[in-house]
């Protein structure tokens, strides 16, 4: 893997009961000071439904690359909160590390984990085909005459656009059986 991929990580995390609020301000206050750190992409919190009975939170962060995230794993930050977290929740955490493609497949709010990555392969090659052959048919024919880098660079946004949006989320749905199968 190049440095330069970015990185997700996955924590799952439950809070003590009666603890909540005081996990709640805590996560907060850390996100707000991580975020400065270099390599940050951004993070998702995933609160339990209101009425669930449910105390697990979900915490999705994403980095720049490897760098940024073992540079944030050493943090002052990063420790402090571990620390603080440890007294607030029962046991460690489950932490996962999930690198490139993995967040196309997943739904949205079920936890983020590692697919083989040739289902991935294969289920990025059924979006990506059609999609191309829609877009060089219709947008490849209204910019023919462009100068072929801007040409590449809409045909480039549309493409992603299209995917992170519509194709792999409806691909994702469609195959989800297949693709969380045991059998790999």
């Amino acid at each position: 893997m190049s440095q330069s991929e970015t990185v997700t990580v996955s924590i799952t995390r439950i809070v003590k009961p009666g603890s909540e609020a005081a996990f709640e301000h805590a996560l907060h206050e850390f996100v707000q000071r991580s975020l400065a750190l270099d390599g940050q992409l951004g993070v998702h919190i995933m609160r339990p439904a209101p009425g669930s009975g449910s105390r697990e939170y979900g915490i999705v962060r994403k980095f720049a690359n490897r760098e940024a995230l073992a540079s944030f794993r050493t943090s002052p930050e990063y420790l402090e909160w571990n620390h603080t977290a440890a007294a607030l929740t029962e046991g460690s955490g489950r932490i996962e590390v999930l690198n490139g493609l993995e967040s196309w497949f997943t739904p949205p709010g079920a936890p983020l984990r590692p697919l083989p990555k040739w289902k991935m392969a294969l289920l990025t090659v059924l979006g990506v085909f059609p999609t191309s052959l829609f877009l060089g048919e219709t947008v490849g024919r209204l910019t023919r005459e462009w100068p072929l880098p801007l040409r590449a660079l809409v045909f480039a946004v549309l493409m992603v656009v299209l995917l992170t949006w519509v194709v792999m989320p409806l691909l994702s749905r469609l195959f989800h059986p297949w693709l969380f199968s045991k059998h790999k």
